[in-house]
């Protein structure tokens, strides 16, 4: 069995990785993608410390499921939202780099 420590290491370097996404990139399209994987990063999280959880109390706990449910369902609305900003900005600047849109006058 593998323990929960690898978990939460491949989950903090997924979140970096994410992290680094976001601060180093100016693509909005790249830095949704990064979101995501922090999201997932956390997810994954949660999920190993619910297995860890339930292995310390000998009966099922889904706690770490359900979060991961409702961080999910935000990241889905994250997307359709940020998405339809994205194509808005597009239509509107004809542009999606971050440095050139930097006011939200049309």
């Amino acid at each position: 069995m593998v323990s929960v420590n690898y978990y939460i290491i491949l989950s903090a370097i997924l979140f970096t990785i994410g992290a680094l996404g976001v601060l180093i990139r100016r693509n909005p399209l790249i830095i949704f993608m990064s979101i995501e994987l922090m999201l997932n990063a956390a997810n994954l999280a949660f999920v190993a410390f619910g297995r860890s959880f339930e292995l310390t109390q000998g009966k099922p706990f889904f706690t770490g499921q359900i979060f991961v449910f409702f961080v999910i369902a935000v990241a889905a609305a994250e997307v359709a939202v940020g998405l339809a900003l994205i194509v808005e900005i597009f239509k509107t600047k004809n542009t999606v780099n971050i440095d050139e849109v930097n006011s939200l006058k049309g």
